[in-house]
């Protein structure tokens, strides 16, 4: 009996260890494993992981609200060449996450150290091929760091109407995105507080080297979701990220709404429209019948017959009760009673 147990128990211990590695195989091909262990692996390095969005989510929901974006990138002598790729690759990659077009969003570069060069305006280019390609021929300036004169010229420059910036009455949002990796060398918090009342939302961006208070002098409120750090430029590219978060509108008609027949998006928001053949009710979700007007004309007899002229007024007037009550009235015959 005993070596039919050890028997019984070695194919066991056999069999268990086949099930084992079928499910470690199949597991490794297992996309949601895989992020589960870069989860892991992040958090066991301290570094807090980036959030991101629910791919099929972002496919069906989620797009860019339309914006007039510049960016504002310093271009210094402490960015070094190869440096100063990475910033173009991630304006690149943040250009793949928008919508980009004469409607949609428009973008602009303002390139700075102690000089300030318009790369190209909001006006030049309305596809993202052409916008990447622009990006590609950006070349660093390499000297000083003079951010505050950068936000005033992309204020005087850049987010005017003659650069392609949409009217005010258009109600599209105007942002400034400013990377740099250095302290300014000029006053920043007066130019960047004139760019914040005139309705520009600042974001700051400080690299290795950058001064978190002159971050925070520049960015719009609240400054947790306006300042970003990161170490070096060699991991700047993961801020796409967290761009796309923030940039992204989700579409109010596609997230849920209470229109009876048609929601119609407009911008952050939505509003109710009716099929043909109907009216919006005055709770503006709700859509009724057009009533056709019912139009009853007294005609008086010939004979003047004071009666019948009193029967035509009472009948005019429970046709119009009626008629308000949208029940249909009942026709006489037409005889007269003289």
């Amino acid at each position: 009996m005993k070596p039919f147990l050890r028997s019984l128990l070695f194919c066991t211990l056999l069999l268990l260890c086949d099930v084992s590695q079928a499910t470690y195989h199949l597991r490794a091909g297992d996309p949601h494993v895989i992020t589960a262990q870069s989860y892991a692996q992040t958090r066991n390095n301290g570094r807090p992981p980036f959030r991101t969005l629910n791919p099929i989510k972002t496919d069906s929901q989620c797009r860019s609200r339309p914006l007039d974006l510049v960016f504002i990138i310093d271009s210094s002598r402490s960015v070094r060449p190869a440096e100063f790729e990475k910033v173009k690759i991630f304006l690149a990659n943040m250009i793949d996450t928008l919508d980009v077009g004469p409607d949609a969003t428009r973008v602009a570069v303002v390139n700075y150290a102690s000089t300030v060069k318009i790369e190209f305006l909001l006006k030049n280019h309305f596809n993202k091929l052409e916008l990447k390609k622009s990006i590609a021929r950006i070349d660093p300036l390499a000297t000083g760091t003079m951010t505050g004169l950068a936000i005033k010229t992309a204020m005087s420059e850049a987010f005017t109407e003659q650069s392609g910036a949409r009217p005010r009455s258009r109600n599209i949002s105007k942002v400034g995105i400013i990377v740099t990796d250095g302290r300014p060398q000029d006053q920043v918090e007066e130019v960047s507080a004139e760019a914040r009342a005139s309705g520009v939302e600042i974001y700051a961006v400080g690299v290795d080297r950058a001064d978190m208070k002159s971050l925070q002098l520049m960015a719009s409120v609240p400054l947790e979701d306006h300042v970003f750090y990161v170490e070096t430029y060699g991991v700047i590219e993961k801020l796409t990220s967290k761009f796309r978060e923030t940039l992204c509108g989700l579409d109010p008609c596609a997230m849920g709404h209470n229109c009876e027949h048609i929601c119609v998006n407009s911008n952050a928001s939505f509003y109710c429209k009716c099929r043909s053949g109907y009216t919006l009710n005055a709770d503006k979700k709700t859509c009724s019948p057009k009533r056709e007007e019912v139009r009853v004309e007294v005609v008086e007899d010939p004979c003047k017959c004071e009666a019948q002229l009193a029967f035509q007024r009472k009948t005019q007037a429970a046709i119009q009760q009626l008629t308000a009550k949208h029940i249909l009235p009942v026709v006489s015959d037409g005889r007269h009673f003289c």
